[in-house]
C-alpha cells in the first residue's frame, strides 16, 4: 500500500468488552471522522482478564481475548478498505509474572540455566542466602509458614504436571519427589513469599513497584528478536505502519534499543511514550519521530490559565488546606518516601553495587550512608532519567542534571557524606572506570524514572490541589502558566526536530480530560469568586463531616472535581475520591487503607451529593461556566489539531467528555451516538472534521516541509488571542488559526482589535463566513464561531 498522509490518529482501548470485532465496526465512523490511523492499545496475549493489555504474557501471539489472528486481520482489510493505517502499542520493558505467561513460568521450572535464564531482569546474586539463584515471587497474603501451616498451598494437577497451586495461582515443581512441605518449596527455582516482602527483597526489576510485571532485559538481542518478531513482521507485510514504544525509559539503553529498532523498520513511524519534564528536549540522537504527546499538553494548558491568579490561588489554597504551597519541596517528599517505601529492594541493589565502587576506590562508607546517597539524589533528580552509555562521552544535559541531583542531595540532607555524594555523582555521567560503576550508571537511570512517576505524577500530583488542571502527565503543578510566546517558540521547534510527533490533549493516562481541564482552567479567571464559593460551600458541609474528616486538602480537590466533571454522579465522584486520597498516601493508602477515613471520606461525597442547597450553589457557580469552558476545549482542540505535530485524539473525546483518572476514562464509547452527533454536526465533533477536511485539503500546509508563524494582533484584546499560519516558505499564509483566550475575566473588546492577514479573503471553515484582508477584526473574525479556521481562497 502506499504510503499514507499522518492526518490524525485516534486512540482505542482493547480488552475482552471491547475487540477486534468493536474496532472493525467503527472504523467507517472514524473515516467519516477524518482520521488517517487507528493507535491501538497493546493487542498481544496478556494476561486472563487484562483490561488494558500492557501486561503481556505471550508477545509472539495475537491475543485470543481480542479475536485472535482471524479477528485482527478483519480489522487490518476494513481499515485497508477505507484508506487508513495502524498504530501498534508495543510494550519491551515488561510482562505479566502469571502462570499462563509461558516465558515466567520456564523461568520458575527451569531457573536461571534454564531456556528463560536470560529473559528477566533478575539479580540471582542478591546478598540474600535464600535467593541465591532463585528467584522472589511475592504473591503470599501472609509469610509462607503461615501459609503451610493453614494449608493454603496444595498439589495439583495442570495439564498431566503436578504442580503447586495458591488459591488460583499455580507454580511448576522441579524434579523429583513432591510431598508438599519445606523440604520441597527449598527445591525449587523460586521464593514464594509475602507480598510485602517484595518492597525490600524483591530480586527482579519491575514496571513501576507492580510486582506482578517483571522487566525484560531487552538489552539482550534474542530477547529483542522474540519480543518484536510480531510486529515486526506486521509492519513487514503492512498490515501496520507504526510503533508506539511503551515506557521507553525503563529500558537499560534506550538509544541502542531504538537505533536496533529503526534498522529493522527503516519506513515505520515510531513514538515513544517518553514523559518530557517542562523544557526538557527529547534526545536528538534517537531516531524516533517524537513523544506521544504529554509534553504538547503541558504547553497547550498553560496557554488558557490567567497567570495573574497565582499569587492568590496559592495564598487561598494555602490558607485553605493548611498544605504547603511549595511543590518542589512536595514533589521532593514524595519521591524520597517513595524511593523508602516502594522501591527499598531497587535502592539496595543499587547500593550493593555502590559498595563494590567504593571499594574498588578505597572509599571506606557504610551500607546506610551508600543508600541515604542514593535516595537523595534519587528523590532531587529534576527529569525521568539521563541516558548515559559506557564507551560514549555523557551528554551535556546528563551532566546538567547530575549536577544538579547532587547539590539539591547536599543542600537538603547535611548528614549525607560528601565524599560519596562526589563519587556517586562522578559515576553517574560515567567519570568513573570499571565494570560496577557503569552497572550502577546504568541500573540508577532505571530507577529514577520510575521514582519520578510513583513520587510525582501518583503521589505529588494528588497532594498538590493548587489548580487541578496543572497536574498532568508532561506537566509541573508548580508552573502555573505557560506565555504565548514561549508556546510558539515550542512549535517551531517541534516542526524542525519532530514534525510528526503525536500532538496529545487527553490519553488513558491524563489524569483529567481535556474538557475538565478546560472548565477547570477557568477557576484563575474568577480566584475571587472561586475562593468565596469554596469558603461557603465549606461551611454549609462541616454538618457532613466525621471526627474531623475528610481533610481540607482532600475536600478542596473534591469541590474542583465536582465543578470541572459536572455534572458528577455520586458513584464515580466516590470512586475517584478513594483513588485520589489512596495515591496522595497521606491519610490512607492502597497499602494500608485507613478505613475509619475511608468511610467518613465516602459518607463526606454522599452526603454533599444530596445537599439541597450545595447543589444549588454549585449548579449556580458551575452554570456560568459551562460555555465558556466548551470556548476553551474548541480552542485547544482546534489548535492540537493544526499545529506542528500530527493530532490524536483519545475515544471519545471528540464530543464533550467529562472524564477523570483511569478507570473512569476508560469507561465504554458510545459510538452509536456519537455516529448521530457527526451528523447533526455538534460542535466539537464538527470543529474535528472540519478541521482535519482542511488538513487533508492542504496536506503541504502541515507536513514537515511546512512553516508556522504567529500571526500579531493589534489592539485592546491582543493578549487575549493565540493565532498562526501555516504554509509553505513560497505561500505561508494557506491556513490561518485565530482562538480566544483569557475571555472570562477580560472580556475582551474584538471590535477593537485586529490580525495582519494580508489582502486576499479567507472563509472560516468552521461555519462557511468569509473574511477579507488585510487587517480584519477579531469581532469579523469570530462572528458566530468561538473560534476560527481561515482557509485562504486560491
Amino acid at each position: 500500500m502506499a504510503p499514507l498522509a499522518r492526518v490524525a490518529t485516534y486512540r482505542l482501548q482493547l480488552h475482552a468488552g471491547f475487540t477486534f470485532a468493536d474496532a472493525t465496526a467503527v472504523v467507517p465512523y472514524l473515516h467519516r471522522l477524518g482520521i488517517s490511523h487507528l493507535y491501538l492499545s497493546p493487542i498481544t496475549q496478556a494476561a486472563p482478564g487484562s483490561t488494558h493489555g500492557y501486561d503481556q504474557c505471550d508477545p509472539a501471539r495475537v491475543s485470543e481475548d481480542l479475536g485472535g489472528d482471524i479477528g485482527f486481520r478483519r480489522l487490518v482489510a476494513e481499515v485497508r478498505g477505507h484508506r487508513m493505517g495502524i498504530i501498534l502499542d508495543v510494550v519491551p520493558n515488561h510482562m505479566a509474572t502469571s502462570d499462563a505467561n509461558p516465558w515466567w513460568w520456564e523461568l520458575l521450572a527451569t531457573g536461571r540455566e534454564g531456556p528463560a535464564g536470560h529473559l528477566f531482569d533478575v539479580d540471582w546474586s542478591p546478598g540474600d542466602p535464600e535467593l541465591d539463584g532463585r528467584v522472589m515471587v511475592p504473591v503470599l497474603g501472609r509469610p509462607l509458614d503461615e501459609v503451610l501451616t493453614d494449608g493454603e498451598l496444595e498439589l495439583a494437577q495442570r495439564d498431566g504436571d503436578t504442580v503447586l497451586r495458591y488459591f488460583e495461582q499455580d507454580f511448576p515443581l522441579s524434579e523429583g519427589p513432591h510431598e508438599l512441605g519445606r523440604a520441597l518449596l527449598n527445591r525449587q527455582h523460586y521464593l514464594l513469599a509475602h507480598w510485602r516482602e517484595a518492597s525490600t527483597r524483591l530480586n527482579y526489576r519491575r514496571f513501576f513497584d507492580v510486582n506482578t510485571l517483571v522487566g525484560l532485559r531487552e538489552e539482550d538481542a534474542a530477547v529483542f528478536a522474540a519480543v518484536h518478531d510480531l510486529p515486526l513482521r506486521m509492519l513487514d507485510a503492512d498490515e501496520v505502519q507504526g510503533l508506539r514504544i511503551d515506557h521507553v525509559d525503563g529500558l537499560r539503553d534506550p538509544d541502542a534499543y531504538l537505533g536496533a529498532l529503526r534498522r529493522r523498520a527503516p519506513r515505520a513511524w515510531l513514538l515513544v511514550e517518553k514523559i518530557l519534564e517542562p523544557g526538557e528536549r527529547l534526545s536528538a540522537a534517537w531516531p524516533a519521530d517524537g513523544t506521544t504527546g504529554y509534553d504538547f499538553i503541558h504547553r497547550l494548558q498553560g496557554i488558557f490559565v490567567d497567570g495573574r491568579a497565582a499569587e492568590e490561588l496559592t495564598a487561598f489554597y494555602g490558607d485553605f488546606t493548611g498544605e504547603s504551597t511549595d511543590y518542589a519541596a512536595v514533589v521532593h517528599e514524595c519521591k524520597l518516601r517513595a524511593a523508602t517505601e516502594l522501591f527499598g529492594s531497587d535502592v539496595a541493589r543499587l547500593e550493593r553495587i555502590f559498595a563494590k565502587v567504593c571499594a574498588g576506590r578505597g572509599v571506606d562508607s557504610t551500607p546506610a550512608a551508600r543508600m541515604a546517597c542514593i535516595n537523595q539524589v534519587a528523590a532531587c533528580f529534576p527529569v525521568y532519567r539521563t541516558y548515559v552509555r559506557p564507551g560514549n562521552p555523557a551528554p551535556a544535559t546528563a551532566r546538567v542534571y547530575v549536577k544538579a541531583a547532587i547539590a539539591g542531595a547536599r543542600k537538603l540532607d547535611a548528614s549525607l557524606d560528601h565524599e560519596l555524594l562526589d563519587l556517586l555523582g562522578s559515576v553517574l555521567v560515567l567519570d568513573v572506570d570499571g565494570d560496577d560503576a557503569v552497572e550502577l550508571a546504568l541500573r540508577f537511570q532505571q530507577l529514577s524514572g520510575p521514582l519520578m512517576a510513583k513520587g510525582a505524577e501518583d503521589t505529588a500530583f494528588y497532594r498538590y490541589n493548587r489548580l487541578t488542571c496543572l497536574n498532568e502527565v508532561g506537566s509541573d503543578p508548580g508552573i502555573f502558566a505557560v506565555a504565548v510566546d514561549a508556546f510558539h517558540a515550542a512549535n517551531r521547534e517541534t516542526l524542525a526536530r519532530h514534525p510528526a510527533a503525536m500532538l496529545a490533549s487527553s490519553s488513558h493516562d491524563t489524569k483529567r480530560s481535556e474538557d475538565v481541564r478546560a472548565r477547570l482552567s477557568l477557576l484563575a479567571q474568577v480566584p475571587n469568586a472561586w475562593a468565596a464559593a469554596v469558603r461557603r460551600w465549606s461551611a454549609i458541609n462541616e454538618k457532613h463531616r466525621r471526627r474531623g474528616w475528610p481533610d481540607r486538602n482532600a475536600e478542596y480537590l473534591l469541590y474542583q472535581t465536582l465543578v470541572g466533571a459536572w455534572p458528577l454522579e455520586t458513584a464515580r465522584a466516590g470512586a475517584y475520591m478513594e483513588k485520589a486520597t489512596r495515591e496522595a498516601r497521606q491519610h490512607t493508602s492502597w497499602v494500608d487503607p485507613d478505613r475509619a477515613y475511608e468511610e467518613a471520606l465516602r459518607a463526606f461525597v454522599e452526603a454533599v451529593a444530596a445537599d439541597e442547597e450545595f447543589q444549588a450553589d454549585l449548579r449556580a457557580f458551575v452554570d456560568p461556566l459551562v460555555e465558556p469552558g466548551r470556548a476553551v476545549s474548541l480552542a485547544m482542540t482546534l489548535i492540537k489539531l493544526t499545529a506542528p505535530g500530527v493530532p490524536d485524539l483519545y475515544q471519545g473525546t471528540e464530543v464533550w467528555d467529562l472524564s477523570l483518572v483511569d478507570p473512569d476514562n476508560r469507561r465504554p464509547v458510545d459510538y452509536t451516538l456519537r455516529g448521530k452527533l457527526l451528523v447533526e454536526g455538534h460542535p466539537k465533533i464538527h470543529l474535528v472534521t472540519a478541521a482535519l477536511r482542511v488538513r487533508r485539503a492542504c496536506p503541504q500546509a502541515f507536513n514537515a516541509a511546512s512553516t508556522y508563524a504567529p500571526l500579531e494582533p493589534s489592539g485592546s484584546a491582543s493578549a487575549n488571542v493565540v493565532s498562526f499560519a501555516r504554509g509553505t516558505t513560497d505561500d505561508p499564509l494557506m491556513v490561518a488559526v485565530v482562538t480566544p483566550r483569557l475571555s472570562l475575566r477580560d472580556h475582551p473588546d474584538w471590535a477593537e482589535t485586529t490580525l495582519e492577514l494580508g489582502p486576499g479573503t479567507w472563509t472560516n471553515v468552521l461555519n462557511g463566513g468569509d473574511v477579507t484582508g488585510p487587517r480584519p477584526s477579531l469581532a469579523r473574525i469570530f462572528d458566530g464561531s468561538p473560534v476560527a479556521l481561515l482557509e485562504r481562497e486560491r
